[in-house]
């Protein structure tokens, strides 16, 4: 079992100091991270829309996204240079409009280097996947801070 090396408010704390422009907003809830998962909730907006009233595919990527980068935080610590290596998304139906976007992110290996990830995307309300993740992050080297 993996042990969180960050809980949830200092997730959220980091999070504002450190990458403001993603999480600052309010549009995000870190719901869940334990160390090896978590969960997101994406509030609905009308700016996540395409046209055709689907949930657009640049929202679901930058949720997926970040869902890798929190889980992997509170599985490493305050490591903020980490950074997506790989991204491969497949849009399996459409998103509700009108519905939170839920991303529920685990690691499925996580190295001194390298960490890899899935991504479960779903509207809020459904256990429908609507886009299925996997991702990879590179960890730097990080003095003084040992996993």
């Amino acid at each position: 079992m993996a042990v969180a090396k960050m809980t949830v408010p200092e997730l959220e704390q980091f999070l504002r100091r450190e990458f403001p422009q993603a999480f600052s907003a309010g549009d995000i809830a870190i719901e869940a991270a334990d160390g090896a998962s978590c969960q997101l909730r994406q509030r609905y907006s009308e700016q996540m829309l395409r046209p055709g009233g689907t949930v657009s595919g640049p929202t679901l990527m930058a949720l997926a996204d970040f869902a890798m980068y929190v889980v992997l935080l509170s599985a490493i610590g305050p490591i903020g240079l980490a950074v997506t290596t790989n991204l491969n998304i497949n849009f399996l139906r459409k998103g509700a409009p009108g519905h939170d976007v839920l991303a529920q992110a685990r690691l499925l290996k996580l190295g001194k280097r390298l960490a890899a990830g899935e991504v479960s995307l779903m509207s809020a309300g459904s256990a429908d996947v609507i886009a299925h993740v996997t991702a990879t992050y590179s960890i730097p080297v990080a003095k003084g801070i040992e996993r």
